[in-house]
């Protein structure tokens, strides 16, 4: 998985980058074809924000959070894409086409 982490009016330090990195890599347990997932992070007055928007076997996920400290507003961001990728992988499991009875 291909992550590009940038930042918005504040400093992106290597402490962060490494968290947010460690915690989008459990996402790879689904197996899924992603190509690349662009995390943003930011603060506004006294709320910290993130994005992430990418693309998982041609469909478009996007997920955004808020919260007033950083590590939690990406533990809730990665559990948001991790909703996702879990959903998607659902659907490619069980909803195989129905095997052909032949006469």
């Amino acid at each position: 998985m291909n992550l590009r982490i940038t930042s918005r009016h504040m400093e992106l330090t290597p402490a962060l980058r490494n968290y947010v990195e460690t915690r989008f890599g459990r996402l790879d347990r689904y197996g899924l074809k992603v190509g690349s997932l662009q995390v943003v992070l930011g603060v506004e007055k006294l709320q910290h924000k993130a994005e992430v928007t990418g693309a998982v076997s041609g469909k478009r996920i996007q997920a955004k959070t808020s919260t007033p400290e950083m590590y939690a507003t990406i533990d809730a961001l990665v559990d948001r894409v991790d909703a996702q990728f879990r959903k998607w992988k659902d659907r490619l499991v069980h909803h195989k086409p129905a095997k052909s009875k032949k006469s």
